[in-house]
């Protein structure tokens, strides 16, 4: 199933720093048009040129003489026609005139035709800038067109660009100075609806310049919930006084996409695939940004790109959005989760004045991440660990290797520990209720989670203490829990944390929390299966039953969660994403088995996330019915299923 970008909400930009020679205007135009075709070659028609990139930023007294300027209308008549070839859109940089004044613009051009001229606005006139020298701001603009080789061209800052193959992606322009000032252009520009901020840019480079111009566009991005791109003059301008470096970027919501190489001769292209209708989405759910009032009218002038394959992208969709690549990244948020958690926590055992807690201690992930959780949050406290009761209450599918495990970590954290036997407790139960313990279906595994959350509950009644819930983001959105079973509890420490995470937090407690025994034993917590053990182990005494192979990979259904959660996703375009993102990992049908499992399961559960107990929100997915989501327990999920049925054929 081929797919274009404009059909999944994307649209392909590149920023260029052009091989420049100051004040040759014949030199630079050539290499904007190479620009423009070695864009073409990577399917990318929508491309951003440097502030001035004509004649060059760094002209000065030049830009007086009408040679110059006169060189540059044949420039722009040139890209022009060069842009009908190509069929691409291009903004560049070039000193106009208007009305007796020079203007520092940007001049949009698609496929052959000058769609606007946007001028400057704030003219820096200070420490090594003097535009007010040579130049007039958008502010001393007497019309709102400017005669161009016959034709009248749009010309003022009250210009927005809309793509007509992708709707939701409308084009707002700003000049170097206007982002860096005060009150920036591209404010308004978002506010009236604009998710794609273009910036052509001059920036010279001194110390820490680089790191304060990224962080400003990143900032930037995310305070208007737009893309925002940045294409910034090459080490071809002049250096009599300063050195440019062609620093060019793109960041969308808060976070760098793609950035050039610096001081570089050669011209710099550097490209991503924005997705516009995730923008669109998180303007939707932000309310705050309703209210955002712009103040101006804009003229709203359509353009056109060609259709681009999405067989690969320019984007970086990463197998496991919830745990960083970066081993230093990743080391950092597990250190801030766990922080959360324990504060969560602390706050709770504060309040109620509790002493004392109860933990099924399994030895599986969930409840060894819990565990260390509560362990901290006593030693906030300065709480005696002898107060925390860890309960491994062993039935018909408890392993060896998950028991002494359990084990392990109770002796070394010091805590109080008890092994409660549930076998002959279920087995009275089965007879109860007529069940034949020989038939291992839903009652034979649910009847032991039941009885283990009774003893939980009751134990912490006896010590007069409270029951930690061990369960995790991953098992809500699945519903992979017992009802009032392991699905209870009195504070939900894992709640807000996806079990991909999970294991990263755990293993990160092994390397930099704790040591020793307890280190090797969380090491080898991190390399055991997920399973529930409910059902018997195998011949040799291991874990058989494994939740993989009911409910899925978890980093597949981790990456369904956040698409489909965090950023509205579509089941084709979470599809589509999965299909880059895991490409000789698992098959397209094998995603698309998955896939399924996930919306019938994410719908079918919800009854179970409409009542669960309190527990901290970590990241920016979460499933609590007093937080993110809000959904009723019978919606149906017909519409998504749909579309997952199209993905079979």
């Amino acid at each position: 199933m081929k797919k274009t970008l404009s059909e999944i909400g994307l649209i392909r930009i590149g920023v260029a720093s052009p091989e420049l020679r100051v004040a040759d205007v014949e030199f630079n135009t050539q290499k904007i048009i190479n620009a423009i075709d070695d864009a073409v070659v990577k399917e990318c028609y929508f491309l951003l040129f440097p502030e001035l990139c004509i004649t060059g930023y760094t002209c000065a007294d030049l830009f007086f003489q009408s040679a110059l300027l006169n060189a540059v209308l044949n420039s722009l008549e040139k890209i022009a026609e060069h842009t009908a070839k190509t069929h691409s859109t291009i903004i560049v940089g070039a000193p106009i005139t208007d009305g007796g004044k020079i203007f520092n613009c940007a001049v949009f051009i698609s496929d052959g035709k000058i769609l606007g001229i946007i001028p400057k606005t704030y003219l820096p006139n200070y420490a090594e800038f003097y535009e007010e020298r040579w130049f007039s701001s958008s502010r001393e603009t007497t019309a709102k067109e400017i005669a161009f080789k016959g034709e009248k061209i749009p010309f003022g800052t009250d210009i927005l660009f809309k793509n007509s193959a992708l709707k939701d992606c409308i084009v707002g322009i700003e000049i170097c100075e206007d982002l860096w000032a005060l009150e920036p252009m591209s404010s308004n520009q978002a506010a009236a609806g604009a998710t794609l901020l273009l910036n052509l840019s001059a920036s010279d480079e001194i110390l820490g310049k680089a790191w304060y111009r990224r962080t400003l566009v990143q900032s930037q991005s995310g305070r208007c919930l737009a893309a925002y791109a940045y294409a910034s003059a090459g080490a071809g301008e002049s250096t009599t006084d300063l050195v440019f470096s062609g620093h060019s970027l793109i960041a969308e919501n808060g976070a760098i996409m793609a950035e050039t190489e610096r001081f570089s001769f050669e011209t710099q292209i550097a490209y991503a695939d924005i997705d516009v209708e995730r923008l669109v989405h998180d303007r939707f759910k932000n309310t705050s940004y309703a209210y955002v009032q712009h103040g101006m009218n804009f003229r709203e002038i359509p353009f056109k790109t060609p259709e681009t394959s999405a067989e690969e992208l320019f984007r970086n969709i990463l197998q496991n959005p919830f745990v960083p690549a970066n081993d230093a990244e990743r080391a950092e948020r597990c250190r801030e989760v766990f922080s959360i958690q324990v504060t969560g926590l602390a706050k709770r055992l504060k309040h109620i004045n509790s002493k004392a807690v109860t933990i099924g201690l399994s030895g599986g992930l969930d409840s060894t991440l819990a565990m260390l959780v509560i362990v901290k949050a006593f030693d906030l406290l300065k709480l005696d660990r002898k107060g925390i009761y860890a309960i491994t209450m062993p039935g018909f599918g408890t392993t060896a290797r998950t028991k002494s495990n359990a084990e392990i970590l109770a002796r070394e954290l010091g805590v109080t520990f008890k092994t409660i036997p549930i076998h002959d407790a279920v087995k009275q139960h089965f007879k109860d209720i007529d069940h034949d313990e020989n038939v291992h279906d839903v009652t034979f595994e649910n009847s032991q989670a039941r009885e283990r959350t009774q003893i939980l509950m009751d134990y912490a009644n006896k010590v007069g203490g409270i029951v930690i819930g061990t369960g995790d983001l991953s098992e809500m959105a699945l519903g992979w829990s017992t009802y009032n079973g392991d699905h209870m509890s009195m504070y939900s420490v894992n709640s807000g944390i996806p079990k991909t995470l999970v294991k990263y937090v755990v293993k990160w407690s092994a390397e930099e929390e704790f040591t020793g025994e307890v280190s090797k034993a969380l090491i080898d917590i991190f390399d055991t299966p997920v399973s529930p053990e409910l059902l018997p182990p195998d011949k040799e005494g291991k874990i058989a039953q494994k939740t993989e192979e009911s409910v899925g990979p978890y980093i597949l259904q981790d990456f369904f969660l956040y698409h489909c959660v965090r950023l509205n996703y579509s089941p084709l375009k979470i599809f589509w994403f999965a299909k880059i993102a895991f490409k000789g990992t698992y098959s397209d049908s094998e995603i698309v088995q998955w896939l399924e499992v996930f919306f019938k399961r994410f719908f079918s559960q919800q009854f179970k996330r409409s009542c669960i107990p309190d527990g901290v929100k970590v990241g920016s997915v979460a499933l609590s019915p007093r937080g993110d989501w809000r959904m009723p327990s019978d919606a149906r999920a017909d519409v998504w299923l749909a579309e997952v049925e199209l993905l079979k054929k």
